[in-house]
Formats: C-alpha cells, structure tokens, sequence
C-alpha cells in the first residue's frame, strides 16, 4: 500500500511541478531563460519514460509521463518557435515595418 502511494504521489508531483513554467511560457511567450539543449533532451527522455511505462503497463508511469510529455513539447515548441523566428525574448510578432 505505502509503496503504491510513493508510486502514485512521485510522478503526480514531478508532472505538476511542470505546469507553473508551461503557463508561465504560454502566457508570456518569453523563452529567453529556457535552454533549447536541455529542454530537447528532457522531451525526449519523457518520451523514453513513457514507452517504458507502457511496455511494462504501468499505469502511473504512463499517466505521468504523457500529461509531463505534453507539458514539456508545449515549452521545447514555443522555445523552439522562438529561435527559428530569431524573436527578441518575450514578443510574439516580428516588428511591423
């Protein structure tokens, strides 16, 4: 039993923890502090998490992972966004000319 609740409670709040800095990213379009390198590799390795969870039919680990998979893409996306649009750090158009 106690094993379960450390099995539920740890991915519930390491997914939560991402949800502050999704919103914060959505809202603001400021990616100027977010590491391209770092957030790449984290997405990608959510996304080893999560086909390890669902070989092993895991359902916390599969929850987990595809609730912080999404919240990671949507970040590393902007981020992403960001650098191919060359936009200074917390604009969402390119200047009007």
């Amino acid at each position: 039993m106690m094993i379960d609740l450390i099995g539920t409670l740890a991915p519930f709040l390491t997914t939560a923890s991402f949800i502050p800095q999704a919103v914060l990213v959505l809202r603001a379009r400021n990616t100027s502090g977010i590491s391209l390198a770092t957030y790449a590799m984290f997405t990608v390795g959510v996304a080893a998490w999560l086909v390890y969870g669902l070989l092993l039919g895991s359902l916390p680990i599969i929850v987990a992972n595809i609730v912080t998979l999404a919240l990671s893409a949507c970040i590393l996306g902007v981020t992403i966004n960001d650098r191919l649009h060359l936009l200074p750090p917390g604009e969402d158009t390119l200047p009007s000319q």
